[in-house]
C-alpha cells in the first residue's frame, strides 16, 4: 500500500487493494474489540504487627498520684531476652528477670515519658501478673495454651506450653 499526502490540505489518498475498510469494504462488520484483561488481584504485603495495646487491671500510680492504665507492649527480640541475664539483680534473683524484661518491651504507659524496670518494679502484683501473661500471649503468636484430649477419658482440656517465668520456654 502506498500513501501520498497532499501538502496543502494534509489529505491522505490510498492506492492499491489495501485501502481502509471504510473505503474498500464498508459492508464488512467491524472486528469485535478484545476483552479487557482482568486486573491482577492486588497482593497485600505481609504486615507484621509488632505493638499491642493493653489496659492494666489496677494501674501504675506515679509519685504524684496519677494512675496510668493504658499502655503499649512491643514484641520481644532475642536481645530483649538475653540482655537481662547479664543484669546483676537477675543473677542474684532470677525472679527479677520478668521485671527487667517487661521494662524493655513496654513502650508506653499512660502519660509517662519513659517506661523502665523501675516503673515495673513498683507496679501492683496483679498488674505484673497481667503483663507477664500478656507478654506470653503476644510473643507466642497469640497464646501459649494448646487444646488436648485426655488419653484415658477423652475429656478435652488446655495445657500451658510456655515456661513458668518470662524468658523461659
Amino acid at each position: 500500500m502506498r500513501r501520498t499526502a497532499a501538502r496543502s490540505g494534509g489529505a491522505v489518498s490510498y492506492t492499491g487493494a489495501e485501502a481502509p475498510a471504510e473505503e474498500a469494504g464498508a459492508d464488512l462488520p467491524a472486528p469485535e474489540p478484545l476483552p479487557a484483561p482482568a486486573p491482577a488481584p492486588a497482593r497485600q504485603p505481609d504486615v507484621l504487627r509488632t505493638e499491642f495495646p493493653f489496659q492494666l487491671p489496677r494501674g501504675y500510680v506515679d509519685e504524684s498520684g496519677t494512675v496510668h492504665r493504658d499502655g503499649v507492649m512491643r514484641l520481644s527480640t532475642a536481645r530483649d531476652e538475653l540482655v537481662p541475664l547479664r543484669d546483676v539483680r537477675v543473677q542474684e534473683n532470677p525472679a527479677f528477670l520478668s521485671v527487667v524484661l517487661l521494662g524493655r518491651v513496654i513502650t508506653r504507659l499512660g502519660t509517662l515519658p519513659l517506661v523502665h524496670d523501675g516503673i515495673v518494679e513498683n507496679m501492683f502484683a496483679s498488674d505484673l501478673a497481667f503483663l507477664q501473661d500478656f507478654y506470653r500471649q503476644i510473643n507466642a503468636e497469640g497464646h501459649t495454651r494448646a487444646a488436648v484430649n485426655c488419653p484415658h477419658c477423652s475429656e478435652a482440656f488446655e495445657v500451658e506450653l510456655g515456661g513458668s517465668r518470662l524468658g523461659e520456654s
